[in-house]
């Protein structure tokens, strides 16, 4: 990985060597076995055919945290043709919604696939590596596209590097903005609320390049390759967020932070925190930082 050096450190620093994977099978075997866990989307299949007149087999399909469609492609090395490959199976896959739904609805359920965001399907690429035409190519794209670069360590490490991220446009934020702007008028929330909800999309969406964001109807998501906040519309006195951060690694201040593991909320994410003014909004910089560390 660009710049990465991993170490044993047990007896002397001994580096441990960066490799790429024999096959692209077995990158793709590694990812599919854990996928919810690397990259926050519940596997659905595998080789998956697109019929006689697209005469293709996607790599791995699946549905991320907030009900958005996934196509992963994988490539051993670096390969030119992964993002148009990508590109070409998503434009499939939005002319077979029926199919995919059908799809979830076998695999994880009928509320799942009642569920399903159409708004921001994405696509993950993951290769040894990519070219800067391909970071290039990827921001002239209207779709969400991820781009991450993979490197094996030792025999059962696998590191993930995000190389570029896009959203999918800007029309989705500004549709965002507008909603949030009439919810304000519609609920009677006062004026400095609405400033604070409008700093804390900034603050979230300023954390580091290619953050994401998903509006959901009842909440709204900042990712990377995973959720790292949910932000709840406003209460009538305060903002609520979850994070990724782990509770049980954070000094709980009643009023402000809480362990919401195995509470039922809206979003993802076990450490709720409680904004209620630009203070609580400075104290939290650090959580969020975590959080988005941890995705």
């Amino acid at each position: 990985m660009s710049g990465l050096k991993l170490f044993h450190t047990t007896s002397g620093a001994i580096e441990v060597a960066p490799r790429l994977a024999e096959t692209e099978a077995d990158v793709q075997g590694m990812v599919e076995a854990h996928m919810e866990t690397v990259l926050g989307v519940r596997f659905l299949a595998s080789e998956y055919g697109t019929g006689p007149v697209h005469g293709g087999r996607i790599d791995s399909l699946g549905l991320d945290e907030n009900g958005s469609p996934v196509i992963v492609e994988y490539k051993r090395g670096v390969d030119a043709g992964v993002i148009n490959q990508g590109l070409f199976y998503l434009s499939w896959l939005m002319d077979h919604r029926a199919e995919f739904e059908h799809l979830v609805r076998d695999r994880l359920g009928r509320t799942a696939a009642s569920q399903v965001l159409w708004s921001r399907p994405r696509l993950i690429c993951i290769a040894g590596d990519f070219t800067r035409y391909d970071v290039h190519a990827v921001r002239e794209h209207r779709r969400s596209i991820d781009l991450v670069r993979y490197r094996l360590f030792g025999r059962d490490l696998l590191g993930l590097e995000t190389v570029a991220s896009v959203s999918g446009g800007p029309p989705a934020v500004r549709r965002a903005r507008r909603q949030s702007t009439v919810l304000a008028v519609k609920d009677g929330r006062s004026a400095a609320l609405d400033e604070l909800a409008q700093a804390l999309d900034e603050t979230l969406l300023a954390l580091g390049d290619g953050v994401n964001r998903v509006q959901r109807k009842t909440y709204r998501a900042y990712q990377r390759l995973r959720n790292f906040a949910c932000v709840c519309p406003p209460q009538k006195t305060k903002l609520l967020v979850y994070l990724k951060a782990d509770p049980k690694e954070v000094d709980l201040v009643p009023g402000f932070t809480r362990d919401v593991t195995g509470l039922g909320h809206h979003g993802t994410g076990d450490l709720e925190v409680q904004l209620r003014t630009p203070r609580d909004l400075e104290r939290a910089q650090d959580l969020f930082r975590a959080s988005y560390a941890a995705a």
